[in-house]
């Protein structure tokens, strides 16, 4: 990976072999590893090995998630902030899990569609609660610093199973908890 970083220096203009950008393929090479090392972590092994039985069946919800992906159409960062709820059936998940999946996901090339659609669905089908909802907020470089360039524009996902989709209160409920600043 490091030649071709070597050569995108090259082809835009640059010498690497300036001092500032001899290392410059490493650390893009190493950055890029970083970015994308969710392909190599299975999230739904990350929930499985955190279950535990317990009779708890309100609402879990685990908001502010620090979220950092990488768009797939033009290879920039996006970044905000995701807003995970669960309603337990018999199972509880240890709650470190959760940005864990975000971030396994995440870790990926990826659209805000596609994540938040991947995360819902991991853990419904690890879980199997009664409800899902995700809800991300994020801010996409490739709007911001090219194309359009609208510097304070968010782009919202939501995502949502079970009673979250037909229980109209449960749902308002989770979005008042994700907007409330209780703490």
């Amino acid at each position: 990976m490091q030649d071709l970083y070597k050569g995108v220096l090259e082809q835009i203009g640059e010498d690497p072999n300036r001092e500032g950008l001899i290392k410059t393929p490493e650390r893009v090479a190493k950055a890029m590893q970083f970015l994308t090392s969710g392909y190599d972590l299975n999230p739904d092994q990350l929930i499985k090995s955190a279950i535990f039985h317990e009779a708890y069946s309100e609402m879990v919800i685990v908001k502010d998630i620090e979220v950092y992906s990488m768009c797939e159409h033009h290879m920039l960062p996006f970044f905000g902030k995701a807003h995970v709820a669960y309603i337990p059936d018999g199972k509880i998940v240890g709650l470190s899990k959760i940005p864990r999946v975000i971030d396994a996901y995440a870790r990926r090339l990826q659209v805000q569609e596609r994540l938040t659609i991947e995360i819902r669905d991991c853990i419904q089908r690890t879980l199997s609660p009664k409800g899902v909802a995700v809800v991300i907020e994020c801010a996409h470089m490739c709007m911001q610093m090219r194309g359009v360039q609208k510097q304070n524009s968010v782009t919202t996902t939501s995502a949502f199973t079970g009673i979250f989709m037909t229980n109209d209160a449960t749902r308002k409920e989770f979005i008042n908890l994700v907007q409330a600043k209780i703490h």
